[in-house]
């Protein structure tokens, strides 16, 4: 099973090594970052739609469906089981989602294993990549683990909210790479002001990791419908919360640390929370982008942080107002996957000092 899960992950990841090998680009490894960190950003989207959809106990075992490579292979069991609880968690399509997005994972790790390769071979050509492959790599390896962990442990919310983090944090690892290599002077565009900027972008990067996290907690305890209404929740601004259950974290999925039934005024908590942070986060992420809108290279990078930000908004309301509709539901998470990556781009660009007196 491991070895036939192994050659479909391969198969799909010659796809993007056929493109990266026969580019124009005489940088092969510089499109290899690339490809992925495209691929990373699919897969926290399918990600995302996999969470979403309920399909992440879809097949139950980890990391086959039944004992099997794929789900044709289970589908009696899966038959069995649906039969079994008809509105469950295992049903044929959630079996192929889940089972697709563990090949696209198994595949962003084959990319990252190539990149290991390529940095510790070529390490003259390429200053300090084999340290920062080799990193990726752990990395990826400690993801695929929480991922393993998320199907064992029954979708306990903080396994769920930690694999959704480390995936955002792969995701800006990777965005910082790719703006690494992507040339050597790129940075040399930026000016003093946009130094000034250098701590307040590091904060608004933060508040990010932050506002993802609760978004991931939001998700992982379906507390979504918590709060129907919006700027009020339930009809008033400061809704009755349980803080302490909402928020303690090692517990089942449902369920408070002492094995009750989590209550709703626990899941209006976590949903109230998230909702309001997310005011911080417009606030420092908006101002940073509108103080760098006209800064010689950060103007681009700006204007699109600004414009998701407001498409940020739109979606989250979307998402609260029209109970949860999946495509918007879907959107919202890769939002905050485009403006992670947007904000790691901006703070690779304004970590200038050495560059700037170099160009003195």
């Amino acid at each position: 099973m491991w070895l036939q899960i192994a050659f479909t992950a391969l198969l799909v990841a010659t796809v993007p090594l056929s493109i990266v090998w026969v580019s124009a680009d005489a940088n092969k490894y510089r499109q290899l970052v690339f490809a992925t960190m495209f691929l990373t950003f699919d897969l926290i989207v399918f990600g995302g739609f996999t969470r979403l959809t309920d399909s992440g106990l879809g097949c139950p075992d980890w990391p086959g469906c039944y004992g099997a490579a794929n789900p044709f292979v289970a589908h009696a069991d899966i038959s069995a089981a649906q039969a079994l609880l008809p509105q469950g968690p295992v049903t044929h399509v959630k079996a192929w989602i889940e089972m697709i997005h563990r090949y696209l994972a198994m595949t962003v790790g084959i990319l990252i294993f190539a990149q290991l390769l390529i940095a510790w071979i070529k390490r003259r050509q390429f200053e300090g990549a084999p340290l920062y492959a080799t990193l990726l790599f752990l990395f990826v390896c400690l993801q695929g683990a929480f991922g393993m962990w998320t199907v064992t442990l029954k979708l306990q919310p903080v396994i769920v909210t930690t694999h959704l983090l480390f995936g955002m944090g792969l995701l800006s690892m990777l965005s910082w790479l790719a703006s690494r290599i992507q040339s050597p002077y790129a940075r040399l565009r930026v000016t003093h002001d946009a130094l000034r900027l250098k701590w307040l972008a590091r904060l608004a990067w933060l508040f990010l990791v932050v506002q993802i996290a609760l978004g991931g907690w939001v998700s992982s305890n379906y507390a979504v419908v918590a709060c129907s209404d919006y700027p009020l929740c339930q009809g008033v601004l400061v809704p009755p919360m349980d803080f302490e259950h909402g928020f303690s974290l090692w517990r089942e999925l449902g369920k408070t640390a002492a094995g009750d039934y989590l209550s709703f005024a626990a899941l209006t908590a976590i949903h109230w929370v998230h909702r309001n942070f997310a005011l911080l986060v417009f606030v420092t992420s908006g101002y940073v982008a509108f103080k760098a809108r006209n800064m010689s290279g950060l103007s681009s990078i700006a204007k699109a942080i600004l414009l998701l930000l407001l498409l940020q908004l739109a979606t989250g309301l979307a998402t609260i107002l029209f109970n949860w509709p999946l495509p918007v539901a879907v959107a919202h998470n890769a939002g905050a996957a485009v403006l992670m990556i947007l904000l790691t781009v901006l703070n690779y660009r304004v970590q200038m000092p050495v560059d700037l007196r170099r160009k003195k």
